[in-house]
């Protein structure tokens, strides 16, 4: 809905804009042609993430999606802010005059903006309440995420746009019109840059959500043979996607076959709690070492740090 509400809001935003010589109006139409290339990325990035894992991607194609929107964030902040600050200095450059009727055709195509970005972000904002509630700190798709954005940024760069053309009409001064275009290229990079942070962050591995990490120790803790959890390390695969890794110390007196259904049980436990823990490896800790680990002047290292890997 995002997409085709871009298409057609940006090819009125560029005729009008080239038929009134307005620099807002510009900049506007260059934010509508960067969300409409962005929302082709993320439609291929949600069709690309649900690929099954194979052999070179063993644990599935989740970050497409980040991949995906760190593209779009790229092309909001260079086809968007930097030709937004563009238009700005070339209008205070050339301190160029519109008529009067260019006036109203320009004020015409961003009333009909303001409407169909309205609606698009109406459509976001329901969509966000559907599926995660009143909390938009729960908020986890990159896709969504960027769309909502986008239509926040971009009902607010209209109404920029706006209030400069009519001050720029009222007074004359060219520089209202260029100051909005300023306006409008400092808060696409702004938001570039936090959709770009974002995305950074889960491409490089990001742990899981500090609650739902909480919880998948508490549940570890709950299990009748796990003694301790020495160390439980998560990261976001994807949006629906989580690997755990745990060093466990199990209650002494298991032989090696009932470790093994120990084990089995455990993760099976594990995953029907939280479904998004698909990607589950305990690591064991023998019998030295939960001997060790419960001396003061004694500590075991994680798995990731002793670069060990999952014993079950």
């Amino acid at each position: 809905m995002a997409l085709g509400a871009n298409l057609l809001i940006a090819v009125a935003k560029a005729v009008g804009g080239l038929l009134a010589g307005s620099p807002a109006l510009l900049s506007e139409a260059a934010h509508s042609v960067a969300d409409s290339l962005n929302e082709v990325f993320l439609l291929a990035a949600l069709r690309r993430s649900r690929r099954p894992a194979d052999r070179r991607h063993p644990f599935g194609y989740g970050k497409e999606r980040f991949f995906w929107s760190l593209l779009a964030a790229v092309g909001i902040f260079v086809m968007g802010g930097c030709f937004s600050f563009f238009q700005g200095f070339e209008a205070l450059k050339s301190g160029a005059e519109e008529s009067h009727s260019g006036y109203v055709a320009g004020l015409v195509v961003l009333g009909v903006a303001l409407v169909s970005e309205g609606v698009s972000l109406v459509r976001a904002l329901h969509q966000v309440r559907r599926q995660h509630g009143t909390s938009l700190r729960a908020l986890r798709d990159p896709a969504l995420r960027t769309v909502l954005a986008e239509d926040s940024t971009a009902v607010l760069g209209v109404v920029l746009a706006i209030v400069g053309m009519a001050l720029h009409m009222v007074t004359g001064q060219v520089v209202w019109e260029a100051s909005a275009s300023l306006a409008i290229g400092a808060l696409l990079v702004y938001v570039a840059f936090r959709l770009g942070r974002d995305a950074r962050d889960q491409l490089i591995g990001q742990a899981a959500d500090p609650d739902l990490s909480r919880r998948i120790r508490e549940l570890l803790q709950a299990q009748s043979e796990i003694d301790s959890v020495e160390a439980l390390q998560t990261m976001q695969l994807g949006l629906e996607s989580i690997l755990v890794a745990a060093r466990i110390d199990l209650v002494p007196g298991l032989d090696s076959e009932e470790v093994e259904d120990v084990a089995v049980r455990i993760k099976r436990s594990l995953t029907r709690e939280v479904p998004q823990a698909d990607q589950i490896f305990l690591d064991i800790t023998d019998a030295p070492t939960r001997s060790a680990s419960r001396h003061p002047d004694t500590h075991t290292k994680s798995p990731a740090a002793t670069g060990e890997h999952g014993g079950a």
